[in-house]
C-alpha cells in the first residue's frame, strides 16, 4: 500500500505539494444512489415536487458542490474545473447519480466527482424528505479516474 500523502513523517496533516507535477488532463467519474418509496419516485419522475423539479435542482447543487470541494474537504487543492456533468438514471428503487469532473492541472478531480454525487443525492433527499424520510443514500464510489502520474484506474 502506498504511503498516505496527507501526513508528514511526524504524522501531522499537510496539504500535498503538487508544484513539481506537470499539468495533464484529469478526469474522474463517481456514482451513488438514493432509494425511495415508489410514490416518492413518481414525484421525481413527474418533475412536480413541492419544491420544484427535484432532479434539475439536484443537478445544479452537484455542479456547485464540485466547484466548492476545496472549501469542504480540508486538504483538497482548489482545482480549476473545465467541466462538471451530473447525470441521472431512474430504476424501480430510486435514482442513480453519476458525476464527472475534468480539469487540466497538477492534481486529480476524484474528490470533486465524489463531492458532486454526495451533494446531489443529499439535495434529492432534502427536496423529498417531507414525503419520505426513509430514503437511503448508498453506494457512493469512484468509478474511474484518468490522467496524472498514477495513470488510469477503473472500478472492478
Amino acid at each position: 500500500m502506498a504511503d498516505l500523502t496527507h501526513f508528514d513523517a511526524s504524522g501531522n496533516a499537510r496539504m500535498v505539494d503538487v508544484s513539481g507535477k506537470g499539468e495533464s488532463n484529469r478526469v474522474a467519474v463517481a456514482e451513488g444512489r438514493i432509494d425511495m418509496q415508489p410514490e416518492t419516485l413518481e414525484i421525481v419522475k413527474s418533475g412536480n415536487g413541492k419544491k420544484g423539479d427535484v432532479l434539475a435542482v439536484a443537478r445544479i447543487a452537484g455542479i456547485m458542490a464540485a466547484k466548492r470541494t476545496a472549501d469542504l474537504i480540508p486538504l483538497c487543492h482548489p482545482v480549476p474545473l473545465t467541466r462538471v456533468a451530473v447525470e441521472f438514471e431512474l430504476d424501480a428503487k430510486g435514482v442513480i447519480c453519476r458525476a464527472g469532473a475534468e480539469t487540466v492541472g497538477r492534481t486529480g478531480v476524484e474528490m470533486e466527482a465524489l463531492t458532486s454525487v454526495s451533494v446531489t443525492l443529499l439535495t434529492v433527499y432534502d427536496m423529498l424528505k417531507a414525503v419520505d424520510r426513509g430514503m437511503t443514500i448508498s453506494g457512493i464510489r469512484l468509478l474511474e479516474k484518468r490522467g496524472g502520474v498514477s495513470g488510469d484506474w477503473h472500478a472492478g
